[in-house]
Order: C-alpha cells, then sequence, then structure tokens
C-alpha cells in the first residue's frame, strides 16, 4: 500500500496552502491509497474529514486518511505521532513537551512515534538539538523515522536512512507537502492493507516490509530565500519557546486528567539524581586531584 505519511493542510496548518480534499485528490491520481495527515500540534483537520467528508464523497471512496500529528518538542525538534484508532489526546495539541515524557506518554496509550526530518534544520530536527546531540541513544526509542522527506536535501535524507539501518528502525517517507505542488513527492510503501492508525501501528511494529523514497521537492522557503531562511530559524526557536511557555498550564492540566502527573514527577526525579551524581562526582574527582 502506498502511503504519503507528511501532509499538512490548509485546515490545521497555518503555513498550509493546500485543503485536505485537494490533497487526496493529489495523492489519488499519483496512485497512492491513503496519507497519513500530520499537521502542526493540531487535529483539526482530521475532525474536519470526519465530519464533512468522510462517507460524503464518491471521488474519495477506498482512499484511506489516517489521524497523525507532527509535534513540536520544547527540546527535540519536531516528532510524527500515530495514536490507536479512536484514542483522543487533546495533550498532542498543547505543543512544548520534553521528547522524553512525550515518548512516555505515547506509548502509555498505546501509540508510535519518530523524529520527522531527523537530520534536518536546527531547532526543528532532532539530530540537530542539544538534547539529540547530547544524548544519541535517544534515537532507540522511537518506533520509526522518517528516512525519506521531499523537502530535504539527499544528504539529510541518507543521514536519516543511515541512523534507521543502524539502530534497526523502519523508515517511512512523505512530502512534507503544504502546497498543492508538493503532494506525493514523498512515500511510504507497506505491505500490508491499511484501513486505520492501529493498522498502521501494527505494520510499523512488526516485521512487515516498508520503504520509502521520492522525488525532491525544489519549491521550498529555503530554496528559494537562501541565507535568510537562518533568520525563520532562529525566529521558530523564539516561536516555539514562547508558545510552549504559553501553553505550559493547559499542558498541566491536560497531564493531571489523563494521570499522567506520575510520569512528570518520575522524570523530575531521574534528573535530579542524575545531577546530584554528576555534583558528587565531581567533587570527587576535584578532591582526587588536589
Amino acid at each position: 500500500m502506498k502511503l504519503d505519511m507528511h501532509c499538512h493542510t490548509k485546515e490545521g496548518s497555518l503555513d498550509g496552502k493546500i485543503t485536505l480534499y485537494e490533497t487526496i485528490l493529489a495523492l489519488r491520481e499519483k496512485g497512492y491509497q491513503g496519507m497519513l495527515i500530520t499537521d502542526h500540534n493540531s487535529y483539526k483537520a482530521y475532525r474536519f474529514y470526519e465530519k464533512n467528508m468522510k462517507n460524503q464523497y464518491k471521488e474519495l471512496e477506498g482512499f484511506t486518511v489516517l489521524k497523525g500529528v507532527e509535534y513540536d518538542t520544547i527540546d527535540a525538534g519536531h516528532i510524527i505521532v500515530i495514536m490507536p484508532t479512536g484514542v483522543k489526546l487533546p495533550l498532542l495539541e498543547l505543543r512544548g513537551l520534553p521528547v522524553n515524557l512525550l515518548i512516555d506518554i505515547v506509548h502509555h496509550f498505546g501509540g508510535i512515534l519518530g523524529p520527522a526530518h531527523p537530520c534536518g534544520e536546527k531547532y526543528l530536527s532532532l539530530m540537530n538539538t542539544r538534547r539529540g546531540k547530547k544524548t544519541r541513544n535517544l534515537i532507540a526509542r522511537f518506533d520509526f523515522i522518517e528516512t525519506y522527506n521531499a523537502c530535504e536535501p539527499p544528504e539529510s535524507n541518507q543521514a536519516a536512512a543511515d541512523l534507521a539501518k543502524r539502530f534497526g528502525k523502519p523508515g517511512i517517507g512523505g512530502s512534507d507537502s503544504h502546497k498543492e505542488l508538493c503532494a506525493g513527492m514523498g512515500y511510504t510503501i507497506i505491505d500490508a492493507d491499511i484501513k486505520n492508525e492501529t493498522d498502521l501501528i501494527h505494520a510499523l511494529r512488526s516485521e512487515t516490509a516498508t520503504s520509502s523514497g521520492g522525488e525532491r521537492y525544489m519549491f521550498t522557503t529555503k530554496q528559494r530565500i537562501g541565507r535568510i531562511n537562518d533568520v525563520l530559524v532562529y525566529s521558530f526557536w523564539f516561536y516555539n519557546k514562547f508558545l510552549a511557555l504559553y501553553k505550559r498550564h493547559k499542558r498541566q492540566v491536560e497531564l493531571k486528567e489523563n494521570n499522567l502527573y506520575g510520569y512528570l514527577s518520575a522524570r523530575r526525579h531521574f534528573f535530579r539524581k542524575k545531577q546530584t551524581f554528576r555534583s558528587d562526582a565531581s567533587s570527587y574527582f576535584h578532591q582526587k586531584g588536589a
């Protein structure tokens, strides 16, 4: 089954220029059987699909639309999250969770997740964040890796593929489309019939054969504006930090309502012990040196 597993829409992403309906038509025309919606910290497009489109358009019959999200962590860039069919977790629409806590929560509810364009832009991509560089084995906690992104250069995708091979993770591919021209330029082929999110989770967790690939999209913002893009990247860092702080109270409410404070407390306790160990070790070696 051929899927585009990284799609943004006008209904769910502020920078989306193509509607969900237009995306589906474009993908069908290119021979795709399904797509994963991955708007930034939002399920709006999928809710729109369920309310206004599902089973209402003859031209959309036989095409699988899957619910996902591209989550903005506070410390590890963009992470693609897929939850089991029917699981609703509003917390995933509130950016700003630390990546390790995000992994704990997603796995707690039976979901899977993996880094989007892991070797891409600074701050946006796992391996080019402080957390990714500091904790190289963090990648082992993920369930898959985006090994092909149509908006990334060949060297970035090759590095992602090498990462997946090194850690034995399945690779997925997608267009990262925000405009119609880009839709369907990246693909995932899965040797399974995927009807819903639970099917997809099972396929990626099992030894089902998957492959990714596509054609590079040559009209990204970065390619159009050149070095000025660096300014946008740093602007995103401030924007993400600000919104993460702004949504902190709502995240805490969601954590409490879903009885997830235990994970947060455990994480804080772990890092306190780690910091104490480092301080003790530093004092010990300082005394030995003296």
